[in-house]
């Protein structure tokens, strides 16, 4: 029991964790000027993916064997899917509920008022605009074609295979750099929105710099142990389960290392930030598509087995089912929590295949 009493401790920590960390990366934002929409795909995603590119790193640098420096590629593969899944299928779900009570809200309050005419949240709405549309799938038309190039490398092999790990780091800092330019850009057609105070200087109107950066930085280190802490409690659990290592890995522990991303969604849904929680989803894939792939192409042989493979598929087909729903104008909330059942087919064609 005191593995799953840690399991939800480390759960509990991650998310209060994260509670700090959105609320001070916010205020980092405006120190830093990047634009509103940056916050989510570059400042709050590089923080918390950061993590699960430490782990791929030392993976494969420090593995002594092809298998212990395979779990690095598995950690590159197993990101992008839990969060072209698992991710956007949880933050769906949370809009719905938030719709839901926000719709019994204005019931209530109509209620108090006499039954005088209001006008209802509706559940079936789409996400935004059509301007809101193209934001969103801006990343996914950036993340489907590296990822789509990741994937193919894994089933060739030849002698330059691994200089291509430099293509990868490029690719990232292109979107880099486009994406705080089109941040600042989309900021000037925005309304302003009031940050919430500093969690360290709460009666500060404007905090402290270095207040910002140390809840920041204090923040990133309590989600990286706790968050790596979670990974070892299911390393403990799965087999308690009767689950083997294998299905432990690639089940799992994905959901557990991007367990940050999924609570920072969930936050910025419950204040109603629907776009930075998107964003950040979207930028913490970018930085999974790229970077751990460089890391893993410099020190690997990039070679994918059935497992990966298929993760590599419903990645992708993910991501098309997105893209297509985005592109179409209808993603709503109840859209967005299909993909979730995307990793539900992962796992069901997992069977066979390790079978």
């Amino acid at each position: 029991m005191i593995h799953f009493v840690l399991l939800i401790a480390c759960a509990v920590a991650i998310y209060l964790s994260c509670e700090w960390f959105v609320n001070a990366v916010e205020w980092l934002g405006e120190r830093l000027n990047v634009g509103k929409m940056a916050v989510g795909t570059i400042l709050a995603a590089f923080g918390t993916a950061l993590p699960e590119s430490v782990v791929t790193l030392v993976a494969v640098t420090t593995g002594a064997t092809e298998e212990a420096k395979n779990i690095g590629v598995g950690a590159a593969m197993g990101g992008p899917l839990a969060l072209a899944t698992i991710a956007y299928g949880v933050t769906g779900a949370m809009l719905i509920l938030k719709r839901r009570k926000d719709r019994a809200a204005v019931l209530a309050g109509a209620a108090g008022a006499g039954g005088s005419s209001v006008s209802l949240p509706q559940g079936g709405e789409a996400l935004g605009d059509a301007k809101d549309m193209k934001r969103l799938a801006r990343d996914q038309k950036w993340f489907l074609p590296i990822f789509t190039v990741k994937v193919a490398l894994g089933l060739v092999a030849f002698a330059f295979k691994p200089a291509l790990g430099v293509l990868f780091f490029a690719a990232y800092a292109v979107y880099f750099v486009r994406e705080i330019r089109s941040s600042r850009a989309d900021d000037s057609d925005d309304e302003e929105e009031e940050l919430e105070p500093l969690k360290l200087q709460p009666k500060a109107a404007s905090p402290a710099t270095w207040a910002v950066v140390v809840q920041t930085l204090a923040a990133l280190v309590v989600i990286f142990f706790a968050a790596h802490f979670f990974v070892k409690q299911l390393d403990v659990i799965g087999p308690m389960l009767g689950l083997s290592a294998t299905v432990t890995a690639l089940l799992l522990s994905p959901i557990a290392t991007e367990l940050p991303e999924i609570m920072n969604a969930v936050i910025w849904i419950r204040q109603g930030k629907v776009k930075l929680a998107l964003a950040n989803i979207s930028g913490a894939m970018m930085i999974q598509a790229t970077v751990p792939s460089g890391i893993g192409l410099f020190f690997t042989s990039w070679h994918f087995d059935g497992p990966l493979l298929w993760s590599g598929i419903i990645t992708m087909a993910a991501i098309v089912y997105l893209l297509l729903t985005m592109r179409a104008h209808k993603l709503t909330p109840a859209r967005l929590a299909v993909a979730g059942l995307f990793y539900v087919v992962f796992a069901i064609g997992l069977v066979p295949i390790l079978g």
